[in-house]
């Protein structure tokens, strides 16, 4: 479990510091990627987690993500004993990429300080609309679909089976779930910023507000429930889902 902890903590900083790196390099001023946009962040966002599976999944899995540990051990395809262990990894995974993020683009945060909201946006998410309701569900349906299509990649049909029992797609896994975040950000990930994942909102906002960013705002608790609850719940719900189906 120590070992598999270490690999969800490596893999989890990997997907937080490319993750949140293209937020930085599309936002911060003077980059040489300001203002490539949606697009660009929604791709760079896939292939953050496809790094990261490739790192952490022949070890632990490669949740890489709270609600993924969660809706997986509520489905019964992962031990209890192991959640607290991993989400613990997985924030402090989180944290450490996002420091990273920030000692990458230090000079750049210092050129942005007239920009107080896209430096936050660089570590966690706001909405583009405030309606904490319509967020709520935003990140819970984003989730669902994230952890439930997850789930079912893994079923037989979809995966080479020993028998009766699926044998996973190891590597080859990596790309169906990069194809799924790139789907999932430029169809449900323009009212959130689609967090879907705490240890990627929660771990680098509280990073946010330790770092000695010049001109920076505060770091929105007033909202950071929301990326957190929405995406557990929606992943809690896709393992009712997957038991009732499959």
């Amino acid at each position: 479990m120590l070992t598999q902890s270490i690999f969800e903590f490596l893999g989890t900083m990997i997907l937080v510091l490319l993750g949140d790196g293209v937020c930085a390099a599309c936002t911060l001023n003077k980059t040489k990627a300001q203002g490539a946009g949606w697009v660009v962040i929604t791709l760079a966002w896939g292939f953050a987690v496809m790094c990261g599976v490739f790192v952490a999944g022949p070890v632990s899995g490669a949740h890489l993500n709270p609600a993924v540990t969660l809706g997986f051990a509520l489905a019964g395809l992962f031990p209890w004993a192991g959640v607290l262990p991993y989400i613990v990894a997985q924030m402090l995974g989180g944290f450490v990429g996002a420091v990273l993020v920030y000692a990458f683009y230090v000079d750049h945060f210092a050129a942005t300080s007239d920009n107080p909201d896209g430096m936050l946006g660089c570590f966690c998410t706001m909405p583009a609309i405030e309606h904490k309701t319509v967020n709520f569900f935003s990140e819970f349906i984003a989730t669902f679909v994230l952890v439930f299509v997850i789930m079912a990649i893994g079923t037989k049909g979809n995966t080479p089976m020993a028998g009766d029992v699926p044998v996973g797609l190891g590597a080859v896994g990596a790309f169906p779930v990069t194809a799924l975040i790139m789907s999932l950000g430029m169809s449900l990930g323009a009212t959130t910023g689609y967090a879907m994942n705490p240890a990627r909102d929660l771990s680098p906002r509280c990073a946010h507000a330790i770092l000695p960013i010049r001109g920076k705002r505060d770091s929105g608790w007033g909202y950071s429930w929301i990326p957190v609850l929405g995406p557990l719940t929606g992943g809690a719900f896709a393992a009712v889902i997957y038991l009732i189906l499959f």
